[in-house]
């Protein structure tokens, strides 16, 4: 699934640390389960093409998908859908990771004093495949089918490619924004993934001016 696969990318593989500020990685898996609740037909876009609503309650195997689902209980535009998905939403994927036996989480502490967590992964070949085959689109050798496609788009959005991908900052910013202007999925989840990558960036820029 989108959220608990992008979170396996935001996470330092050598020290278990989240490579991006908390605030934007919730940004991020927001729109994540927004494009999974669009893809399964739990919502969709209003007519209008404005606002987000459910247009299938029907509960679906996955408990972070059914908790966020339960949260939209009215249409919302893209950044409102986006601000109410985000609650609790970190500690429900990473809870899923651990449980999957993807990940640990350990206690540490922040210059020796605050208390944080780390989340070294236990699954490395599964971690490992992942980052190779999203790798491989982000630096140009295979095209993004719609998976792929939808990962870097929502790492782009937050600026994270480069972050999660080594090599030159300027070439994969470029890559990753031609790959989330891409035509890798249908017209339908294509404006979907736009609107929703549109309200992860305007959520990360609210929540960095404080508003």
């Amino acid at each position: 699934m989108l959220p608990g696969d992008l979170m396996l990318l935001l996470i330092d593989q050598r020290s278990g640390r989240v490579r991006i500020g908390s605030t934007s990685a919730e940004n991020a898996l927001a729109g994540a389960v927004l494009v999974e609740l669009v893809n399964s037909g739990r919502v969709a876009f209003e007519p209008n093409g404005k606002k987000l609503r459910v247009v299938d309650p029907t509960p679906l195997n996955d408990l972070v998908l059914n908790e966020a689902l339960g949260r939209l209980t009215k249409p919302l535009r893209p950044q409102s859908a986006v601000e109410r998905v985000r609650k609790r939403l970190w500690n429900n994927v990473i809870g899923q990771l651990r449980d999957h036996s993807v990940i640990r989480v350990e206690p540490r502490k922040v210059l020796g004093i605050f208390p944080a967590k780390s989340y070294p992964i236990v699954d490395e070949a599964a971690a490992e495949k992942l980052r190779k085959a999203v790798g491989e689109v982000v630096h140009g050798y295979r095209g993004a089918d719609a998976h792929i496609g939808s990962l870097i788009t929502l790492l782009y959005a937050v600026d994270a490619v480069h972050k999660v991908f080594v090599g030159d900052k300027r070439e994969i910013r470029k890559r990753a924004k031609e790959i989330a202007r891409g035509n890798w999925a249908g017209d339908a989840v294509r404006r979907a993934v736009e609107a929703i990558q549109a309200g992860v960036t305007a959520a990360a820029s609210a929540a960095a001016s404080g508003e």
